[in-house]
């Protein structure tokens, strides 16, 4: 920002005309005493103060800078008023206008309205402003510190924050609890080596003690995953709130531990009925719902949601369209839309999405365009990923070539990797994987990871070993770490039966001491959750789910059906691959659904990888033999199978 300019307060002077003590002439009236000119004068300053702030309550901010021209002595209190109207109305014209009175009028020093504009410019996303305010004070108390520390925070500047909040302790002023919260969320930005300096230092200062601060560290160890540090922080905090349970919730819902994060929310509602969820609670534990599709526990999460009255915050509904859709409720999802009052951008991606996963692209796409003639929320890039999804799922080519190329010219949206990604995952699956290469080898941007691994996830379709391997250096090269690439490989190489380039990959593995990730599955039985791993001999009804299995493959075989077992990366006779297929978690999972749940009940099941092939097939025979309705929401889709057919038309 320039330097403030002086405003003239034109007529903010008047001149009392008394007469001379030699003069004969005498008023017809007595002229005032200056006491009275004085009380006159504070009498109408106070009036104009009190319109000026009157207004700016209002949001009427170009009206209060017009009297603020005529004001003579503006009060702390009117400047502050003024600040907030600007802020509300998102004008960084007002607001420098309201800088530069400020200034002239003499608070140019004010620490309390220091704290204010740069709190302002903050908000309206001027970083350079709130800077200048900083650099131009003399005398910085904690309050104008902390300000700027946040500000930079919230404007992404991370490492700034923390060259700043070194300057701070150098010139003497100590930390409190704002100084770390807002320290910690600079960490975001900086990286987790940054976070455990700042948790080493509030340790040595006493301040692992304050719920706030430890509620704040806890968010920021979930930002990097590390959850076992968080939730250590959360188990030794000596008193928590509502905020430092949703903080550990939220933890666990996105980083991948659903179950755990459902377990913590019941604890908080069954031993701490003082702690009332907020919205934000609601959120993630709507999220750890939708994880494990678990529609009984989503159900109760919605009765608690209107009994409080949070079904009017626009991010619980959209948990809860997600929540719907992730649970294979489709109907119930859309109603959850159409009763929303107000909706952004993340409402439409929500249903976008939920139709996607769901098969119905066609649906997808229909909201999409009522998105479109809605005209209140623009699309944006995850809209566009989530239509690609949806047209790769149910092989609209032609659809998805269209959107793709329609973002740039009717949307200025630019294409990123994701979006690459799902133009080649919808060329790939088709089988037009020259088609899809092509598309790579133009795209405007380095290929990334997504991109890569989607043309590696369609030679496996299609067994292109050419392609795949082509795919592979790039994928190794990108991410050494991801041990999905190197299985993905090894069972293209397994189902062509190239063993000695199989057992290449898998030395390969252990060499960089990675392992491949176990089949997990997850299914809701009346209220309670419980989870598989392939090959699950801890389960006690293990004998019984191996028998009914064992059953349904005898009955399948006498129809025709052979045990898909090709990708086995191991060489191994076949009754002994039969007999690894037979127990994938996904299998179990059902057989443990039809055991204990009620005749006619939908079987909903979670798998964490991609279905297998054999899974599908069997699946398909055990719907239509029992006569029961199974949902399976693997790591790419649903699958809807009733009375022997799926929903995927066996196309994912």
């Amino acid at each position: 920002m320039s330097e403030p300019k002086r405003t003239s307060h034109v007529g903010s002077q008047q001149c009392h005309s008394l007469p001379s003590p030699s003069s004969h002439h005498f008023s017809p009236t007595p002229s005032p005493k200056p006491s009275s000119i004085t009380s006159s004068l504070q009498a109408r300053n106070s009036s104009n103060n009190h319109l000026i702030q009157t207004l700016s309550k209002q949001g009427l901010t170009k009206h209060a800078l017009h009297l603020l021209s005529t004001e003579p002595r503006p009060t702390q209190r009117t400047y502050e008023l003024l600040i907030l109207s600007c802020s509300r109305n998102n004008s960084l014209s007002d607001a420098a206008a309201v800088h530069r009175s400020l200034v002239d009028d003499g608070l140019g020093q004010d620490s309390f309205l220091a704290t204010k504009l740069i709190d302002m410019y903050a908000q309206l996303g001027s970083i350079d402003n709130a800077r200048y305010v900083f650099d131009e004070m003399r005398d910085r108390t904690i309050f104008v510190w902390n300000a700027f520390i946040r500000a930079l925070a919230l404007a992404g500047c991370g490492d700034e924050a923390l060259g700043v909040c070194c300057r701070m302790s150098e010139s003497g002023v100590w930390f409190d609890r704002f100084t770390y919260t807002y320290a910690l969320k600079a960490c975001v930005v900086s990286g987790e080596r940054k976070g455990k300096e700042i948790h080493g230092n509030l340790l040595r200062r006493g301040f692992e003690w304050n719920v706030h601060v430890v509620t704040t560290l806890i968010d920021v160890y979930a930002k990097f995953g590390l959850v076992s540090y968080a939730g250590k922080l959360f188990d030794e905090m000596p008193e928590r709130n509502v905020v430092s349970w949703s903080a550990m919730i939220g933890c666990l819902a996105k980083n991948g531990r659903p179950f755990e994060a459902l377990e913590l929310f019941w604890e908080m509602m069954v031993g701490n009925p003082d702690e009332v969820p907020n919205s934000v609670t609601m959120v993630s534990v709507l999220q750890a719902c939708a994880a494990l599709s678990a529609l009984g526990q989503g159900k109760l999460i919605h009765c608690f949601v209107l009994r409080r009255g949070l079904d009017s915050i626009v991010s619980v509904n959209n948990s809860l369209v997600t929540m719907y859709s992730k649970c294979g409720n489709l109907e119930v999802a859309r109603r959850v839309f159409d009763r929303m009052d107000k909706r952004d951008v993340v409402s439409w991606n929500s249903m976008i999405s939920g139709f996607g996963v769901n098969g119905f692209a066609e649906e997808a796409i229909l909201v999409f365009k009522e998105m479109i003639n809605d005209g209140k929320v623009s699309p944006n890039a995850i809209t566009f990923i989530s239509l690609l999804g949806a047209c790769s799922h149910s092989g609209l080519v032609d659809e998805g070539k269209r959107l793709f190329y329609s973002m740039v010219p009717e949307y200025h949206i630019y294409p990123t990797s994701e979006h690459y990604a799902g133009l080649v995952d919808i060329l790939g699956r088709a089988g037009r994987l020259e088609e899809a290469i092509k598309v790579i080898e133009d795209m405007r941007i380095e290929p990334g990871s997504t991109v890569w691994g989607s043309l590696l996830g369609a030679c496996r379709i299609h067994c292109n070993i050419e392609l795949a391997e082509r795919a592979s250096v790039r994928l190794f090269e990108l991410e050494p770490t991801n041990a999905g690439n190197y299985v993905l490989l090894a069972e293209i190489y397994a189902e062509a039966k190239m063993w000695v380039e199989v057992n290449r990959v898998k030395k390969l593995l252990e060499a960089r001491g990675l392992q491949k990730v176990s089949g997990c599955s997850w299914i809701e039985v009346k209220g309670k959750i419980y989870s598989f791993v392939s090959v699950d001999e801890l389960n006690p009804q293990i004998e019984q789910l191996h028998a009914l299995l064992v059953k349904f493959s005898v009955e399948m075989k006498e129809k025709g059906y052979v045990p898909d077992t090709k990708a086995i990366l191991y060489e191994l006779d076949e009754v002994e691959k039969e007999e690894i297929v037979l127990g994938h978690s996904e299998k179990l999972a059902v057989a443990f659904g039809l055991i204990n749940s009620s005749a006619g009940e939908t079987i909903r099941i979670t798998k964490n990888l991609r279905l297998c092939r054999d899974c599908h097939s069997v699946t398909k025979f055990i719907s239509q033999f029992t006569n029961r309705d199974i949902l399976v929401r693997d790591v790419n889709r649903f699958h809807h199978f009733r009375n022997g057919v799926c929903s995927c038309g066996d196309y994912w």
